[in-house]
């Protein structure tokens, strides 16, 4: 992969795609970014004035303006995440420019986001380059192998109360603070850069409401917001027939195809999530924007051959916590009962 176009691996195992037919829906729409700017920034902003003289009578009653905020807020994610991509926009600078603001929105620094981001892109599913960009996963092996502390700290880091609640706060509010001690020194830049933003608009937001209702506000949404962004990310390539592999027979298509799910949500939950869970597209090509991932979809008859993961069918994936590289599949924990 280059730039984000897409490269076809000439082995046999390789999943038949057309290069022509991705192509076509990687050209970002002026229109329909402005437009989904609009839509989704313009209502976050007005929600948080709801939710402020909500609190101002009680908590309970900001809570489901909060909901819905945060809805708006993971939105604004999916352009700031298009904007890493240089998808949303053609300008590269509009990307840079939109980047920048929605990270602010979501207390993520761009440039360094966008960097690591592209390291999840180009090691997703391959077992012998994890950790960068992913859900921490052991396979069988390693976790019979492991040690008893290591498999205590697998399991609580892997336990839903940690993985959707306390992990997603302690990623945007405490680990986006700090730069990787790999990064280069633009990405740690932005850190440093997005931080003085942060607490210059937390000073004004603090100066308009008081501070302990911005507080209040703020970590409520980001709670809700970063639990839904979290499960999200997690379906998106934790499922039972997923695609990993060792890099001597990684593929690149295979894993976007197989390795990233396509997440089939209610209307209003894919609207939310910016067409999101079209991921085995997303994979395959970053270069296409959100809102043409549908449509680049449901032009090919490839991808209709593709099984989605439903609503339900993804609760299921909350027992799945180990990689079975015998049986190429995730399997819970009960599974070592079978293989001890």
């Amino acid at each position: 992969m280059n730039n984000g176009t897409l490269t076809i691996d000439p082995a046999p195992s390789t999943l038949d795609v057309s290069k022509d037919h991705v192509g076509q829906f990687q050209s970002a729409s002026l229109w329909r970014a402005r437009w989904q700017v609009i839509n989704s920034i313009v209502p976050y902003v007005l929600l948080w004035f709801v939710m402020d003289r909500a609190l101002a009578i009680s908590y309970w009653l900001m809570l489901p303006v909060a909901l819905l905020a945060a809805g708006f807020l993971v939105r604004i994610f999916i352009i700031f995440h298009d904007c890493g991509h240089a998808s949303f926009f053609k300008s590269k600078r509009a990307n840079n420019a939109m980047g920048i603001f929605t990270g602010l929105l979501n207390m993520t620094p761009y440039r360094h986001w966008r960097w690591q981001h592209a390291l999840h892109h180009g090691t997703s599913s391959d077992l012998d380059r994890r950790g960068t960009g992913d859900v921490w996963m052991m396979t069988v092996q390693e976790y019979l192998q492991s040690t008893r502390l290591e498999r205590l700290a697998y399991r609580i880091v892997r336990n839903p109360l940690v993985l959707f609640l306390i992990g997603p706060l302690f990623l945007f509010v405490v680990q986006q603070r700090f730069a990787s001690p790999t990064a280069p020194e633009r990405e740690r830049q932005s850190v440093r850069r997005t931080n003085l933003g942060l607490c210059a608009l937390a000073l004004l937001m603090s100066a308009v409401m008081g501070f302990k209702s911005f507080l209040l506000i703020q970590f409520t949404v980001l709670a809700i917001a970063g639990a839904f962004g979290v499960w999200l990310f997690y379906v998106q390539h934790q499922f039972e027939d997923s695609y990993w592999a060792r890099t001597g027979t990684w593929c690149y298509t295979e894993a976007a195809l197989k390795g990233s799910s396509f997440y089939k949500l209610p209307r209003i939950l894919q609207w939310f999530s910016g067409n999101i869970g079209f991921h085995h597209i997303h994979h395959l090509s970053p270069r296409i924007p959100n809102y043409y991932l549908q449509r680049c979809h449901e032009a090919s008859p490839l991808f209709a051959t593709i099984k989605p993961v439903t609503l339900w069918a993804s609760l299921k994936s909350l027992r799945l916590r180990l990689w079975d590289e015998q049986r190429g599949m995730l399997v819970g924990f009960r599974h070592l009962r079978l293989v001890r």
